[in-house]
């Protein structure tokens, strides 16, 4: 992971705190925050008074963003602000009390990490800049859904698992694993026409460079296993399906039905690289935008969004407080 960026003299000022109070850990406890003379604290219950919550931030001029709560509620803030802080976004604070909470995985953010310490690493300048991923419906070019993991095809199905291990007590990476396992089962011990290796249509369309770089078989209107993208350089339980580290929007997009997956997934989730996996239709490509096409839906940082005409590009980065 890249080292933060200190820029000395930096100090937090006026804090805007967005609390989830559904949130895991947030569920029956106050906010310690409410008194506090440079913190303005909100627990938004719609996304139209996060919005309004959001639009007050930005008249107040509050030079950091807190967000307690998971990849959930982060999705919604970043979303909900829209356009409130024009290019002057606030420094961003996580405080990761979700069921998920792969940004902070991400950023190396503490899971017990408190607002006073996040305020401190602020006064201290510790950032590191993200870019998250934004997606527009083509059909109305507006509204703007920013998020940090998207997934179609499968990783809905395998989503809906990670929600039923939620139930059962599994959070975070131990989650995301027993999500994938049970996916991964489901294709390989299903019937041979089972809706996992039947996948899902989908229409990718990438640009010239990476058309040119990964060939026309990323581009078809055809069957897809999975399809994954993320602006993230780490995902959680050390899982590499984009391959090595490296910044910007990578995605993943598998074939269905998908060939070899007992032998190949371990190799492409550990994030072996090599023509073979390419050969059988895993397919890994770096491109700052692409339009999909889907019959079904989407899945971005754990919500469903209804099956459409999108553009998926990567955000302006923004900036988070790290330890």
């Amino acid at each position: 992971m890249r080292k933060p960026v200190a820029r000395r003299g930096n100090t937090p000022g006026l804090v805007g705190l967005i609390r989830n109070p559904r949130s895991r850990h947030n569920i029956g406890a106050a906010s310690a925050f409410v008194h506090r003379h440079n913190v303005i604290s909100a627990t938004p219950d719609t996304r139209e008074s996060l919005r309004d919550t959001l639009e007050l931030f930005a008249a107040r001029g509050i030079d950091l963003l807190a967000i307690d709560g998971g990849d959930g509620t982060i999705r919604d803030v970043l979303t909900c602000a829209g356009d409130s802080f024009g290019a002057r976004w606030p420094d961003i604070a996580i405080l990761p009390t979700g069921k998920t909470n792969a940004l902070a995985i991400d950023l190396d953010v503490p899971a017990n990490w408190t607002l006073d310490e996040a305020m401190e690493a602020a006064t201290r300048g510790r950032t590191i800049a993200r870019s998250p991923v934004e997606i527009v419906d083509r059909a109305v070019a507006l509204p703007r859904v920013r998020g940090f993991l998207l997934g179609a095809g499968g990783f809905v199905d395998a989503t809906e698992l990670a929600q039923a291990t939620h139930r059962a007590g599994a959070f975070n990476g131990l989650a995301v694993g027993l999500a994938l396992a049970g996916a991964i089962g489901s294709t390989l011990f299903g019937r041979a026409d089972n809706r996992w290796r039947r996948g899902s249509r989908m229409k990718l369309r990438y640009s010239d460079d990476a058309r040119a770089l990964y060939g026309a078989a990323t581009q078809s209107d055809t069957a897809r296993y999975m399809m994954l993208a993320s602006t993230l350089e780490r995902l959680p339980v050390g899982l590499k399906p984009f391959g090595r580290t490296r910044p910007g929007l990578k995605s993943l997009v598998v074939d269905a039905p998908p060939r070899g997956l007992a032998t190949s997934v371990p190799f492409l989730l550990a994030g072996h690289e090599g023509a073979w996996l390419e050969a059988r239709g895993y397919h890994r490509i770096d491109a700052s935008a692409f339009d999909m096409d889907l019959d079904a839906g989407f899945i971005l940082d754990g919500e469903i969004f209804p099956g459409g005409t999108y553009r998926v590009s990567q955000g302006a980065p923004l900036r988070f407080v790290v330890p």
